[in-house]
């Protein structure tokens, strides 16, 4: 129970979430929260007849005729309802026209690993899997890629590019270098071969300051994924924003409900989106803290620490020099992958020497790089010393040695996490503290900055 001068205030983490106590006084930063759609499949049908700067999706397949139809969808490490507008879409297909078996659903993977039974269990659900193809994608099988762009060379997969008609899937919310997620980024990186997902994250794209939350206009991430998604040209795009809480799903499992749906071609829809998340995810804040708690964003954001290195970025806008930033995230699965696994552990800490490397080898980009040069822009705003970590899933000994401060000792994730917030009023009760409970799903901007 909390103290008279106390409030408890639940984070997402892993898949039930978890709750700490702080002062009274400390700011809660959320987003807006929007209702969830109380008939999604019929605001899909609908969505889907009256589609933003494009005919509806069943004329234009009545038109087209197409052979065959390729729709790709987000991997486990997004939140994306599908099952809530995959069989909608699929009834107006077969209403036009389209069988199932002229139908492939491809997991946009990236560079990520391909999925397991049970997660592809989760994305489609069990009578999609019994009815349609779906496969991964896999950016390292060059077989399964076809050229789409020499200039600079870009391959994207053969069954997307090569379908009669292309559908990319996919939700929107504040992205930690691209601005915003959703749109291009269902064809690339989701579905672009290795060269093109480096040059995407390469060291020079990411130094730009504009590679940022919420940031689209000069942003080199979203220009480069934009151009990749021209290209291959998409003929249909379906996003969603989703809910801040989650709801039940047909299995009896839970998942984020659709708050609000945009599709039709492909960039005016993504930019219609984008202004609508953009008003419902933003916290406005004024000034920064003394003490930021954050979290990974729950499972499945939160199972590697690899996607956990968004929360830490989302919180910069609130970190001056003299800040601390409390960072708990479950990660289940770990660091990630075993090239940035690999790659954490070989810097052993040394963050300044990571981005002198890469720095001079800015032509040669190495796998998962990325997301240290990212955690790197809060290692150099507030240092390693004020970056603390509490997690469950990795080993101790693992988190002595990747540019965190860990908080080890008895007790789970949350204990040591209490403890250290406590020990961090002791010896500065007057604290300025804020506590962002969704992390990486909440864009922060000065009060300032949000009345321009």
């Amino acid at each position: 129970m909390p103290r008279a001068s106390e409030k408890t205030v639940r984070l997402l983490y892993g898949r039930g979430g978890t709750v700490l106590r702080v002062p009274e006084r400390a700011e809660v930063l959320e987003a807006r929260d929007v209702p969830a759609l109380a008939d999604p499949a019929d605001a899909v049908v609908e969505a889907l007849g009256q589609p933003i700067d494009s005919p509806p999706l069943a004329e234009l397949i009545k038109q087209r005729a197409p052979g065959t139809v390729a729709i790709t969808i987000s991997d486990i490490t997004r939140p994306v309802p599908n099952r809530l507008f995959l069989p909608p879409m699929l009834d107006v297909l077969n209403a036009a026209g389209v069988a199932d078996s002229r139908i492939v659903i491809i997991i946009g993977t990236g560079m990520h690993r391909p999925s397991t039974p049970q997660e592809r269990l989760r994305l489609a659900g069990e009578d999609i899997l019994s009815r349609i193809e779906v496969i991964d994608h896999v950016a390292a099988d060059s077989d399964s890629l076809v050229r789409v762009s020499d200039d600079p060379p870009v391959s994207v997969n053969r069954r997307f590019a090569e379908a009669d008609f292309r559908i990319v899937t996919g939700y929107i919310e504040p992205h930690f270098m691209a601005g915003f997620s959703g749109g291009r980024k269902g064809v690339c990186p989701a579905l672009v071969d290795l060269a093109t997902v480096q040059r995407f994250h390469g060291y020079e794209t990411l130094a730009d300051p504009r590679a940022d939350n919420g940031v689209l206009d000069g942003n080199p991430c979203h220009e480069i994924a934009l151009a990749v998604a021209r290209a291959v040209s998409v003929d249909f795009l379906f996003n969603v924003a989703v809910t801040r809480h989650q709801g039940p799903a047909k299995d009896g499992d839970s998942e984020r409900q659709i708050a609000g749906i945009y599709c039709g071609e492909l960039e005016a829809a993504h930019l219609a989106g984008c202004r609508d998340v953009a008003k419902w995810s933003s916290a406005d804040i004024e000034g920064s803290y003394d003490l930021v708690i954050t979290c990974g964003g729950g499972y499945p954001l939160d199972a590697t620490f690899y996607q956990t290195v968004k929360c830490m970025c989302t919180a910069l806008p609130a970190l001056n020099e003299g800040s601390t930033l409390l960072v708990i995230s479950e990660c289940s699965e770990q660091l990630g992958s075993k090239a940035y696994t690999e790659l954490m552990l070989g810097y052993d800490n040394d963050w300044r020497g990571f981005l002198a490397d890469i720095e001079a080898n800015k032509d040669h980009t190495r796998l998962d790089q990325w997301e240290f040069q990212m955690q790197a822009r809060v290692l150099a705003r507030i240092g390693l010393a004020k970056l603390w970590f509490a997690s469950d899933g990795i080993p101790e000994e693992v988190q002595r040695h990747i540019a965190v401060r860990p908080l080890l000792g008895r007790g789970d994730a949350r204990s040591r996490a209490q403890r250290a917030i406590e020990d961090y009023l002791a010896d500065r009760p007057d604290a300025r503290i804020a506590v962002i409970p969704e992390g990486p799903y909440v864009m922060l901007r000065q009060r300032a900055q949000s009345r321009r």
